[in-house]
């Protein structure tokens, strides 16, 4: 039976294509024909002839959204994602990615609707969501803010495994109505955490100076930092030179690539709600929680 490539597969295509490795052994590395790698490069490589793995996994999935007929899921999948939910309070996107690596594919688009159906039927599965299913209002239209220079997970070496010491996560906490703020930073092999109160807010620079500082006596260790796209991480540059270590950007919308902070922030939302403004009593409680988490 036809199944479509995951995403972890077509970045196993690019990683080993940037090391010049034939098709037929990329085939056998991701276990697929090597028809079928061929045909994956061919369709999704710019005018360039460069194979772009996060633009070929986003066309798969718009292709399979105009795709006719019930996509059935199997029950076990679906009760592995309820639990996962509710031991773990893992995000549908992280819990999509954490079972695809297993080989159990579920959308985290399925995972939200069984979420609301559950909710309409009187069911409490929404409780476990960080956000409850509320979704904060975007603003439509405006210019967004881009931030230059920024090194794609794509490029990551494969190294970056989580079972060495020295690769980080990072990540911001934000207070009620976006007033204050907190970073977070994880090393992926030993859980280490580190926090911090950004005094003003969500400023790139000052977020730059805390990481700086934060991370300063493992300089030697650092071998990597992955984050998302938050206009906090915009002076990703100045951490990058003063540390000496390379900066990696997940794909927009897909949390599950900096699931260990994504996981730890989880937990820290249970001491520090977001209904709750940043104040000094939350500042006093971090150290607390740090030495809880870690």
């Amino acid at each position: 039976m036809y199944k479509q490539l995951t995403s972890e597969q077509r970045y196993t295509i690019s990683v080993l294509l940037q090391n010049r490795t034939k098709q037929k052994e990329i085939a056998k590395a991701i276990n697929v024909s090597a028809s079928r790698v061929s045909r994956e490069i061919r369709r999704n490589s710019g005018v360039r002839g460069r194979y772009n793995w996060e633009t070929a996994q986003t066309n798969a999935v718009q292709t399979k959204r105009k795709k006719p007929g019930n996509h059935s899921i199997n029950k076990d999948v679906l009760e592995e994602a309820k639990r996962l939910l509710v031991t773990e309070q893992w995000s549908p996107e992280q819990i999509s990615g954490v079972l695809a690596k297993n080989g159990k594919h579920i959308s985290h688009e399925t995972i939200y609707r069984m979420i609301r159906k559950d909710k309409a039927e009187g069911g409490t599965l929404y409780k476990h969501c960080r956000h409850k299913l509320k979704h904060r209002a975007r603003p439509v239209g405006g210019r967004r803010i881009s931030i230059p220079n920024r090194t794609s997970i794509s490029e990551r070496p494969t190294e970056v495994d989580g079972k060495r010491f020295g690769d980080f996560e990072m990540y911001t906490i934000v207070g009620k109505g976006n007033h204050g703020a907190i970073v977070t930073q994880i090393e992926r092999s030993t859980n280490m955490l580190f926090m911090r109160k950004l005094k003003k807010g969500k400023n790139a620079k000052e977020l730059a100076r805390t990481v700086i500082h934060l991370l300063s006596p493992f300089k030697e260790h650092i071998k990597s930092i992955t984050t998302d796209n938050g206009t906090e991480f915009a002076c990703h540059e100045m951490i990058g030179k003063s540390l000496g270590v390379n900066i990696y950007f997940t794909v927009p919308y897909a949390s599950w690539q900096k699931g260990a902070i994504e996981n730890t922030n989880g937990l820290i939302r249970q001491y520090v709600s977001k209904q709750k403004h940043l104040n000094m009593s939350a500042i006093n409680k971090l150290q607390s929680i740090q030495r809880k988490l870690t």
